[in-house]
């Protein structure tokens, strides 16, 4: 028992990534301290690491008979998703029996809307469980076209779509087909944690741009322009952002094409995933319908956000059909066609009326009401700066004025990571750091939970902020 106590302690000492020593291959771990101050066995976090290293040795006591487990640089270069790691541990951590509040997925709370559902299990029941078209059946991408043109503007045919597991899945495979090595990919930050990601496994750059929480996290046009150069390849844009709630106004995604439309090789990966989720007055623009664009746009859209279609895992990507096709390839090669059962679901999905009909229209209140909430009680809290998010699930908070706090029975907070450390062990609540987003002075909060548990939260996440003491010199 002593043994197994010492190793949970080394497990869950941070959320910090740690690189073991050379001679073993690179891995990384994300982990809660929270674990073994709840004495929590090893068991219970079974699966939750990102990676797990290990020495692998034959029967042979030759060392010139050691079995190679190096990875590649490509691997290597890469960093593990944080907000998949700190929810897949939150979990764990629930399951174990630690009263966690889970704000740290991306996830909307709701159920599947019964309509989907059913047409998903009458698939089923009709034997509707066989492989699909690479791209996705007609009848999806025929409805796909459909969507897009009634309600973004924008032309194409079912040759000019691409259906995968996910949106995740198909702005991989759109950078992959148009990065070459040694390309840029320029990104806005705060991002969503995969982009840089995927720029590194298509051996491209990921090229930032950091905007300010004064202008809502928005892109300077005349910062994006200092950043480009004949090696810029792609720029990816989502609105309404991940993991700021930030909507692009239509007049600065005109001055943003104008600045595109001035270099020959640069494209736009436009991720509309959260379209539908969205706060009047401000109101969606799709980059793909502004003058000039279309050639230059792939558009990413999917079902899991606004449907609550998450587990379903069905994404899609429009665009000129050289593009396409080249997407297509990759998949062919990969995954082959996404899953039948939730392309018939899908289907129902576009077919409840213009952006999701009554049954989204009421998550997008609950999620409206929600944030409200949220927004007034961090506004009570002293030196936390908050921007104005008019889409999305997600707060990003700027809590660096506690930075530097001593923290009774915990240490200094010297940064996001540490904080949500801190809030993780003292309050209980699971939250994101903003340097998994580009933005250490910022945490992430998502409301895709019930007001009942938003309002716990927020009761432990203030009295755990007021107990710290003033800012010491780091």
């Amino acid at each position: 028992m002593a043994t197994r106590m010492a190793t949970n302690t080394a497990l869950f000492s941070s959320f910090s990534d740690r690189n073991v020593p050379t001679s073993s291959p690179t891995a990384t771990h994300l982990s809660f301290p929270a674990a073994s101050r709840f004495n929590l066995p090893l068991n219970t976090m079974k699966g939750s690491f990102p990676s797990l290293n290990a020495v692998v040795r034959s029967q042979s006591t030759s060392s010139d008979d050691q079995l190679d487990i190096s990875l590649s640089p490509r691997v290597n270069s890469l960093k593990p998703s944080k907000t998949v790691a700190i929810t897949d541990q939150a979990t764990a951590l629930v399951q174990a029996g630690v009263p966690v509040i889970r704000l740290a997925a991306g996830e909307p709370d709701f159920d599947t809307p019964s309509v989907i559902s059913e047409a998903g299990i009458n698939a089923i029941r009709q034997g509707y469980t066989r492989y699909t078209p690479n791209a996705g059946t007609m009848e999806l991408r025929t409805a796909i076209c459909h969507k897009l043109k009634e309600e973004n503007q924008i032309s194409y045919t079912p040759d000019q779509i691409v259906v995968s597991n996910g949106a995740k899945q198909s702005i991989l495979q759109a950078v992959l087909a148009v990065c070459s090595p040694g390309d840029e990919v320029v990104i806005p930050a705060p991002y969503w944690v995969s982009y840089p990601e995927m720029a590194r496994l298509a051996d491209a750059i990921p090229v930032i741009v950091p905007t300010q929480i004064s202008r809502n996290f928005l892109l300077d046009p005349k910062q994006l322009e200092a950043k480009l150069s004949e090696k810029s390849r792609v720029l990816i844009l989502c609105s309404p952002s991940n993991p700021t709630g930030s909507v692009y106004p239509k007049e600065l995604l005109q001055e943003i094409a104008e600045i595109v439309a001035r270099h020959p090789r640069l494209l736009v990966i436009s991720d509309e995933i959260y379209e539908h989720i969205i706060y009047s007055p401000a109101s969606h623009t799709s980059f793909a319908s502004l003058p000039g664009m279309w050639e230059r746009t792939l558009t990413v859209n999917g079902f899991s956000k606004a449907f609550a279609m998450t587990g379903w895992r069905l994404g899609y990507v429009a665009g000129p059909k050289h593009f396409i096709a080249a997407c297509g390839k990759i998949q062919s090669q990969s995954t082959s066609g996404a899953c039948s059962i939730s392309q018939k679901a899908a289907v129902a999905a576009l077919g409840m009326g213009k952006a999701g009909g009554d049954a989204v229209s009421t998550m997008v209140k609950a999620f409206r009401e929600r944030r409200d909430f949220l927004i007034k009680g961090f506004q009570e809290l002293e030196g936390v700066k908050i921007s104005d998010p008019q889409g999305a699930f997600y707060l990003f908070l700027d809590f660096s004025f506690y930075y530097g706090s001593h923290a009774e029975g915990f240490g200094i907070i010297d940064g996001s990571e540490s904080l949500c450390r801190y809030l993780l062990d003292k309050a209980q609540v699971a939250l994101v750091p903003g340097d998994a987003f580009g933005d250490d002075n910022c945490i992430r909060i998502s409301y895709a939970a019930a007001l009942s548990t938003l309002e716990e939260a927020m009761v432990k996440i203030k009295s755990a902020i007021t107990r710290l003491k003033a800012p010491v010199s780091v």
